[in-house]
């Protein structure tokens, strides 16, 4: 990964998918963005709305991340939005929209750095979407997971390794080593 064409997409990291399964992952989230941003690269946040009539509500009957309660990144993470490269909303599960191609394509970003909830959904979707339109995704496997539970969680780590590459997959410490040449890390944001 080259931090100078790589950017830190968090995903979906919203009040309302915060429950018992994913509670933990908030605090490594934080630090990821915290270090990211201390060393000078940019940050995606991606914020997930169901609007009426959706295919969740359609099909499966899922009605949640309709009030902005709900919507709303959670707190730790709202010092960051100022700072951000792009907010995208979306209805979908990537969060690679239009929108963030579009982004990509203007900032010449080759890498996507992914984290957040739920890594068997919108983690893996973007990911997924990022290894087809040409971009190389990276899963922070623990700056992710999933609101139905760590096995629901390691199963989509699992498809990942198999769909995506198993070298796609990397812990916090892993991004650290491979940013900490990155020339704004001269002062070792990610320790």
């Amino acid at each position: 990964m080259d931090p100078r064409k790589a950017a830190l997409v968090v995903v979906d990291v919203q009040r309302g998918f915060v429950n018992v399964h994913s509670e933990h992952v908030v605090p490594e989230v934080v630090r990821l963005v915290e270090a990211w941003t201390a060393a000078g690269l940019p940050v995606v946040f991606a914020r997930f709305y169901n609007p009426p009539g959706s295919p969740y509500e359609r099909i499966s009957g899922w009605t949640r991340l309709r009030t902005p309660e709900e919507q709303a990144l959670v707190a730790e993470l709202e010092p960051y939005l100022g700072s951000a490269a792009v907010v995208i909303d979306k209805s979908v599960s990537s969060a690679l929209t239009e929108d963030l191609v579009r982004v990509v394509a203007e900032r010449r970003w080759t890498d996507l750095v992914i984290c957040g909830i739920d890594t068997d959904s919108c983690v893996y979707d973007t990911a997924v979407a990022a290894y087809h339109g040409g971009l190389t995704p990276w899963i922070v496997t623990d700056a992710c997971a999933s609101t139905g539970g760590s096995e629901v969680h390691q199963a989509a780590l699992l498809l990942a390794r198999r769909n995506i590459g198993a070298d796609q997959l990397l812990t916090i410490e892993q991004v650290a080593a491979r940013v900490s040449g990155h020339p704004a890390d001269a002062e070792g944001a990610f320790r």
